[in-house]
């Protein structure tokens, strides 16, 4: 039906996350007709960034740099660590604008069934910036899956012994109704309640 340059390009984009036959498809014959000079910075900056993009030394997060710009900025709160399991997750917690201190992503979930054991993420370079004493409070910030649970527990049971460590409240959406909210939820609602400061 394609010719074999156009099934190749449709074929290699059906590989990204959340693209399927028809997006390829339709994202294929858009390039296509795009001018030359529009592809070649596409494809240029596809192949610089798999040639310069890295990770932090010190945090894990993707940077160009041996030092991401929020482990080197000097007004961040370096007595508070929010772990993460990977950067869409700084990234998300970057646009609220609300969090002030360091990250640590730690490149995954531990999940047995997936052969993801401890010894395949980025902990215990975590336990090393957190055993030196200066970190205050670590917040755990991973999603309420089962692989985010075990990890959790593992992670903060490791850092317990160093420092404070928390998590971040999960329960109704703003604009959510109580009646269409699963039972999970509503528990962890009412589990991360606080005081209401008048």
């Amino acid at each position: 039906m394609y010719t074999r340059p156009l099934a190749n390009l449709i074929e290699q984009l059906q590989r990204l996350p959340g693209v399927g036959a028809k997006t390829a498809q339709r994202l294929a014959l858009h390039i296509i007709k795009r001018p030359a000079e529009e592809i070649e910075a596409l494809a240029q900056s596809l192949v610089q960034a798999k040639q310069q993009v890295g990770n932090c030394s010190i945090c894990g997060h993707l940077s160009a740099e041996p030092i991401c710009e929020i482990c080197a900025h000097p007004n961040r709160d370096h007595t508070v660590i929010c772990v993460v399991s990977d950067s869409r997750d700084l990234i998300a917690l970057e646009k609220t604008r609300e969090y002030r201190g360091k990250y640590h992503v730690l490149g995954g979930l531990i999940s047995p069934m997936d052969g993801i054991t401890p010894d395949h993420l980025n902990i215990q370079g975590l336990v090393r910036r957190v055993s030196g004493g200066k970190v205050a409070e670590v917040i755990m910030a991973i999603a309420p899956s089962v692989e985010g649970e075990t990890t959790t527990l593992y992670v903060g049971g490791l850092l317990k012994p160093f420092t404070k460590v928390t998590r971040i409240a999960f329960g109704i959406p703003m604009g959510g109704d109580l009646e269409y909210a699963d039972e999970v939820t509503l528990a962890k609602a009412i589990e991360g309640r606080r005081e209401l400061s008048f």
